[in-house]
């Protein structure tokens, strides 16, 4: 565990029902005068939606936009190569993300080619970008991905298939805005998966060699409310408690990875999800007892205190089985929420995961795993979940 760390977040964030009417203010403070809104075409069309609420409250405060609404899922090269375009034709000076995890690192990466450089596909790694961002703003619409709150950018190079991600301070945007009356209409396979990644990132920070005392602190708390409120809300998405309570878990998490990294988990899931452009939440969630269940050996206490924050009885139980249960629940919670049980849905192949195992061991989120694999240990991880039934 780290005890001298700097402890990274926006400087801003905004949390509530009806929070999404503040952006238009928060704009004009932040002295943006034509931003870029960077969303997609589903959410654009939406009436009423998350777009247009956006919209109204900065047409309130007298500031002028432009909207790219080609965001999708993996968010592609070309994406944010179009806004950046977009953004120069029309004057620009500023960019703000309605959505998810796609709309936030579409926008990050296109404020990434703006200042520095445009070959996006060099930045890759941790802390290589020399100049700032435009000023940037996060709308939140998933309960999920935590990127409005991260410095990591995620983009898939669409000529390779490969995912890679620029991990900088500099990402991180000044200001979240996340209102779970805006998730009342998400269908219950994308909260799902969504839940998923959040359950995800708050278990990886805390086995990660990166850990603190507050990141801890910060995944225990989101398991519970996970725990608590994942279910509900995929089988009764108008319940906003469990709505409310999905959004301070996901935000919770995405402050501990942004601040104590995952793991293998997630390297091994971009992989799948640029391979086979698969859901990044349920790449997540297929790998997630395979690769913990290799790390048990690392921290088998760690993995106790996540059964036990998971809702498992350890009373009596040694602490590698106490551990086990931890494994137990993370299928549970899986089947639960009809994840499948198997990366076949995916439409994996085994003749391309020795290539991906390669290219997991590269991924930025590799170096902070608990257990040191080898490309033939992440090979048979990624078998297994084949395998699994």
């Amino acid at each position: 565990m780290k005890t001298n760390f700097d402890f990274l977040m926006p400087s801003v964030n905004f949390f509530g029902p009806g929070v999404i009417a503040k952006i238009g203010d928060r704009a004009k403070m932040l002295n943006m005068t034509h931003p870029l809104v960077v969303t997609d075409k589903f959410l654009a069309g939406v009436a009423d939606g998350p777009v247009e609420q956006t919209l109204n409250s900065l047409q309130a405060a007298g500031v002028t936009y432009s909207v790219y609404d080609g965001v999708e899922p993996n968010p592609k090269v070309r994406n944010i190569q179009a806004a950046k375009a977009q953004y120069l034709a029309e004057n620009c000076d500023s960019i703000i993300t309605v959505g998810g995890g796609s709309a936030h690192d579409t926008g990050k990466g296109t404020g990434i080619i703006l200042t520095n450089g445009d070959d996006i596909t060099k930045l890759a790694g941790i802390e290589t970008l020399e100049n700032a961002l435009p000023p940037l703003i996060a709308v939140n619409t998933t309960a999920g991905t935590g990127s409005e709150l991260t410095r990591h950018c995620v983009i898939t190079n669409e000529e390779t298939h490969l995912k890679f991600v620029v991990v900088s301070w500099r990402n991180i945007p000044l200001v979240s805005f996340n209102d779970p009356s805006l998730q009342l209409d998400v269908p219950a396979k994308l909260t799902a998966a969504t839940g998923m990644d959040a359950f995800v990132q708050a278990i990886e920070p805390y086995v990660s060699t990166n850990r603190n005392s507050i990141t801890d602190g910060q995944c225990l708390q989101a398991i519970k409310l996970i725990e608590e409120n994942l279910r509900e809300a995929v089988a009764n998405g108008h319940n906003l408690e469990a709505r409310s309570g999905m959004v301070e878990a996901e935000m919770l998490a995405g402050m501990a990875f942004n601040n104590a990294d995952l793991g293998y988990v997630h390297a091994m899931a971009h992989q799948l999800g640029g391979q086979y452009d698969a859901p990044h939440g349920v790449c997540c969630a297929l790998l997630l007892p395979i690769v913990e269940e290799f790390n048990i050996i690392a921290c088998p206490e760690r993995f106790r205190d996540l059964a036990i924050a998971m809702g498992e009885n350890v009373d009596g139980l040694s602490v590698r089985d106490a551990a086990e249960l931890s494994i137990k629940a993370m299928r549970q919670m899986s089947k639960d929420v009809g994840i499948p049980t198997s990366i076949k849905a995916l439409g994996a192949k085994p003749e391309d995961f020795e290539l991906m195992a390669e290219n997991a061991l590269k991924d930025g989120n590799a170096f902070s795993n608990p257990r040191k694999a080898t490309k033939e240990q992440i090979v048979e991880l990624f078998q297994k979940a084949y395998d699994a039934e």
